[in-house]
């Protein structure tokens, strides 16, 4: 029996997406056997294994993510030349699978996510919300939003816009610490700290003339869990000033030493390969440059 190659290649998707031959299967209406001799046919033309195999666990091999990250684009890409010959525009459509930092739980993002949808409706978001770098390829991410001072060496990236950070501190805190008016004054205060970058107790970043050591009292990777517990005056708290703009105006948090400590960091848009790049990508980064982002 002849395979067709392309239903392969959209099989072989279907499963590094999935990481389960059974799930594939169902999704495509396949029996399970004929699911793995389409992924056998593609390994026998690379010649290569394309999947770790286990009773429990399937997983891409190195060579299967180097074949996922060229042949995925070129799908979608068919998917959308296919679109345009029987139609005049082509609407961005699918399953947008987007890694995103936590402090965008946040409503401002909603509200854009939702303005998104609502100019593009046939386009799915599909939103996961973790501090660890992913990796786009193995996991099925279309595109991932991050925070960096440097990116790896060979990463995709289009930057986006900088993100400032500010100092702040609830009312009923500074009445029991005091004000810092200086840098130094930090020194032995009670942080609510990011995790990644401050579980030292320490906080040192460009521009400053001078670690601040601090007493991280609660620590997370979760910057909306600390928002919350700095508007608890657990503590100060080091933030995206996006996420904290409503609390500054309405007084439930206080921006400290605005002249002396203003560092920021690009955001940038990851994605795993620069050409063939989707409509439900493309549109929704131009839609992010287009806010302001």
């Amino acid at each position: 029996m002849t395979m067709d190659t392309l239903a392969s290649l959209r099989i072989f998707v279907a499963v590094a997406e999935l990481k389960s031959f059974a799930a594939a299967a169902e999704r495509l209406r396949l029996s399970p056997a004929m699911t793995t001799k389409h992924v056998q046919h593609l390994e026998a033309r690379v010649g290569a294994r394309l999947f770790q195999r286990t009773s429990r666990k399937v997983s891409l091999t190195e060579a299967g993510a180097l074949y996922l990250a060229e042949v995925r684009p070129m799908l979608e890409g068919l998917a959308e030349a296919e679109a345009r010959i029987g139609a005049a525009t082509l609407e961005p459509r699918g399953t947008l699978r987007m890694s995103l930092p936590v402090w965008m739980a946040h409503p401002r993002f909603v509200r854009l996510f939702a303005a998104y949808r609502a100019r593009y409706p046939q386009v799915r978001l599909d939103l996961h919300l973790d501090g660890r770098a992913v990796n786009l390829v193995e996991e099925g991410f279309d595109l991932a939003l991050r925070i960096t001072r440097s990116l790896d060496e060979g990463v995709i990236a289009r930057t986006l816009a900088p993100i400032a950070f500010v100092l702040v501190a609830a009312p009923a805190l500074l009445a029991r610490t005091g004000r810092p008016e200086r840098l130094a004054d930090l020194d032995g205060l009670p942080f609510v700290a990011y995790a990644p970058m401050m579980a030292s107790g320490r906080l040192a970043l460009p521009g400053m003339d001078a670690e601040v050591r601090f007493d991280p009292v609660v620590l997370s990777g979760n910057e909306t869990l600390l928002l919350m517990a700095a508007r608890e005056g657990l503590g100060f708290a080091f933030v995206p000033r996006v996420i904290v703009e409503d609390d500054l105006a309405a007084g439930t948090l206080e921006h400290l030493l605005p002249t002396t400590l203003t560092p920021s960091a690009p955001l940038y848009a990851i994605y795993p390969n620069r050409t063939h790049l989707p409509a439900k990508v493309r549109t929704f980064l131009d839609f992010l440059v287009e806010e302001g982002w």
